[in-house]
């Protein structure tokens, strides 16, 4: 499946949207939010999202998502105190993993601040080992798709 370039990502093109605000913190000494904090807008996005679509606390089930890659093009500076956007969207379920397309958004703006994917890799809580996606998770982001 071939990823949307970031200057045609719109607002319209994500079935989920999280509401995330800026902290004073985030700003770096060059008055933006550094590029470090848009992987945790993400990964906020992402935990928070599935917390709410399954109803139940993703980190307490017997398989967990481990973050095996991640990746974000910058597009426009984002700043303390905007309240960001983030689209969801799933690009591929495979077996024991979840593929994320993602974009932040200003409050009133259809055009991205930045895109993202975000792999999730599902293993055993305990061994480590790679596990299928448990059914809460795989009923939930298939309403992403």
């Amino acid at each position: 499946m071939s990823r949307p370039e970031p200057v045609t990502v719109r607002r319209a093109d994500f079935r989920a949207l999280r509401r995330l605000p800026t902290r004073w913190m985030d700003n770096d000494h060059y008055g933006h939010v550094n590029n470090v904090v848009y992987y945790s807008l993400f990964d906020t996005a992402v935990n928070g999202w599935l917390m709410e679509a399954t109803g139940t606390d993703v980190r307490l089930l017997p398989a967990i998502g481990i973050v095996a890659e991640t990746s974000c093009r910058f597009l426009q500076a984002l700043s303390f105190p905007e309240t960001v956007w983030a689209g969801l969207a799933v690009e591929k379920v495979g077996t024991s993993s979840v593929v994320y397309r993602l974009a932040l958004f200003r409050e009133q703006e259809d055009a991205p601040a930045a895109v993202g994917r975000f792999v999730h890799v599902y293993v055993d809580r305990e061994t480590r080992t790679p596990v299928p996606v448990p059914e809460a998770v795989r009923a939930a982001v298939a309403s992403l798709g």
